[in-house]
């Protein structure tokens, strides 16, 4: 048992958050404008708004003009599969190499290690779930049913997105709620053709501008996007929600909060005799120096795989299989969503129009299949992000003329083009599992991970229809050369993975409730991706940040009753 003396009066707290990133940030800021003295732990190192080290380098003033060199690859050879590490921002990543997992089946674990984590990186799409979702599981007959609805949740979409401030139009689509949005960003010459062509032959299928949260006004001191399309570097303008930008200086404002990067955390310690959490053990990064840090709550927001990890990881009596384990569902359901596929085509007729800057923004198709209609050869369905443009100077890099000759052809644009990728939805599968490696170890001396995770046939079966479609529908507005591709992802590669720790009605077969509390350790909450019961085909960050939000409120709440 670990107990609160004197002495370690200095390292205890009402709260403590794990993890920094999009969830994480939301919990501090949340519990510190409760009035809670919070403790907000990360692991990378500390990234300041805005002196992002990049953000407004002109390419020839990169290191190696922006290039990936050998050893970059070597050191983030799992970061190098994703197609956002790159030269200029390479530093927001972690080193594979001080971090392994054993692959049992190829798994593609993408990791900021920064303050602030992937919401520095993340593609910004915001959309909010339905009961077309939240029912789901229940209607299909598979896992388990969430225990809440959309009107459960609806009121916290409203609270986060006047903080967030996302751009879009509304478009009254049952299956996929508006949000509460700033003015839209506008589409392009050929994209508002693609709309009004898909309205004509495909009166059921909405194309609508994607929903982001890239500020087209102010929020709360935050600018307006520039449309210069380098968020991956963080925007110094505070354009896109981060919790760099937003979440971390709400924090700070109330004085309630301590940040302390460079901190690993090993385990969540439990009390056997009271049956609560007391604290976290963390190893400084730095100094190699492990401490102990304590709290009355505890929420943890490292991100599906690391916080499954430090649950496999906190093992006691009562848990010998990790905290809050009595279900044996810790580490399974792992899903994300499955890309890799779609189509694209070439379009005459607007070679005298352009666009204005470079938009960090795609057009959107929701999903369509599955919805009235019922598919006989697989279940749930796909969205499709994509745009349209003008090819560039870029064109030269494989074009063999020189000199003058290549100078007078580069100094137009060519032609249009227009593409699509799909998001698909995985299931949840008991099998899909990670667990803990005691004989491979970090750097840290740490037990590792084993991912054995893989999309099945139902995804398989899916991109199929994916590719068809998206090709089919190119066609049908009349676009030439189209042409579709199929190559699926790897699990991880979406940066999308959820499951793991779901929620859910009974202890026997969840780890949490509909408030994201630990059933068995009352004063542990869990609001990143692991708690996802299913995983939909739209973009989860947005769940993630309402679910926060509803959580902290509940916990302070429950905390006041002296409940935990």
């Amino acid at each position: 048992m670990y107990l609160n003396i004197k002495a370690n009066d200095q390292n205890t707290y009402d709260a403590i958050v794990v993890g920094s990133g999009i969830s994480g940030g939301w919990a501090a800021k949340e519990l510190c404008e409760k009035g809670l003295k919070v403790l907000l732990l990360e692991r990378g190192k500390t990234v300041e708004h805005p002196h992002y080290p990049t953000t407004t380098k002109d390419p020839w003033d990169l290191e190696n003009r922006g290039q990936l060199t050998v050893a970059d690859k070597e050191r983030c050879h799992i970061q190098d599969r994703h197609y956002s590490y790159g030269g200029d921002n390479k530093h927001f990543y972690i080193n594979d190499l001080e971090n392994p997992y054993t692959e049992v089946k190829r798994y593609d674990w993408i990791r900021a290690d920064v303050v602030g984590g992937r919401s520095l990186l993340w593609a910004r799409q915001c959309y909010r779930w339905s009961d077309l979702d939240f029912e789901a599981n229940k209607k299909d007959g598979i896992a388990i049913d969430w225990p809440i609805r959309y009107k459960d949740i609806a009121p916290w979409y409203d609270y986060v997105e006047k903080v967030v401030g996302i751009s879009g139009q509304k478009e009254g689509i049952p299956h996929l709620p508006d949000s509460n949005f700033l003015p839209p960003m506008e589409m392009n010459c050929v994209e508002k053709d693609f709309k009004s062509k898909m309205a004509n032959a495909y009166p059921d299928r909405k194309i609508t501008i994607g929903r982001t949260a890239n500020l087209t006004e102010p929020v709360k001191g935050r600018g307006v996007c520039q449309y210069r399309n380098l968020c991956h570097r963080g925007c110094p303008y505070g354009a896109y929600f981060s919790t760099n930008a937003s979440t971390l200086p709400a924090a700070f404002a109330t004085g309630n909060l301590t940040l302390r990067s460079n901190s690993l955390v090993n385990k969540v310690l439990y009390d056997e005799r009271s049956g609560k959490a007391t604290g976290v053990e963390i190893v400084d990064t730095e100094t190699n120096e492990v401490i102990e840090f304590y709290s009355q709550i505890i929420f943890l927001n490292a991100s599906t795989i690391a916080t499954t990890h430090i649950l496999l990881n906190s093992t006691s009596t009562r848990f010998p299989n990790g905290l809050g384990n009595g279900s044996d569902q810790i580490g399974r359901n792992i899903m994300d969503h499955h890309k890799g596929v779609g189509a694209n085509a070439q379009v005459d007729g607007f070679e005298d129009q352009y666009y204005y800057g470079r938009r960090p923004n795609g057009v959107y198709l929701p999903r369509f299949r599955n919805l009235s209609d019922k598919r006989s050869d697989y279940i749930r369905g796909f969205g499709f992000q994509g745009g349209a443009s003008r090819g560039g100077w870029s064109r030269g890099n494989n074009n063999l003329k020189i000199g003058a000759e290549l100078k007078a052809d580069l100094q137009s644009p060519s032609g249009w083009g227009i593409g699509f990728t799909g998001f698909g939805e995985c299931l949840p599968y008991a099998d899909n599992r990670i667990t803990l490696n005691t004989n491979l170890k970090d750097k840290w001396g740490r037990p590792t991970l084993d991912m054995n995770v893989e999309f099945k046939e139902n995804e398989k079966v899916m991109q199929k229809d994916m590719a068809d479609s998206m090709a089919e529908m190119l066609e049908a507005v009349g676009y030439k050369n189209v042409r579709s591709y199929s190559n699926i992802s790897f699990p991880g590669n979406a940066n999308h993975e959820m499951g793991s720790v779901r929620m859910g009605r009974e202890a026997k077969t969840s780890v949490l409730n509909q408030f994201n509390q630990m059933h068995e350790v009352k004063n542990v909450f869990i609001t990143d991706g692991s708690f996802m019961v299913s995983s939909s085909c739209v973009n989860p960050s947005l769940t993630y940040m309402a679910m926060t939000a509803r959580a902290c409120a509940h916990a302070v709440d429950e905390m006041k009753k002296q409940n935990i």
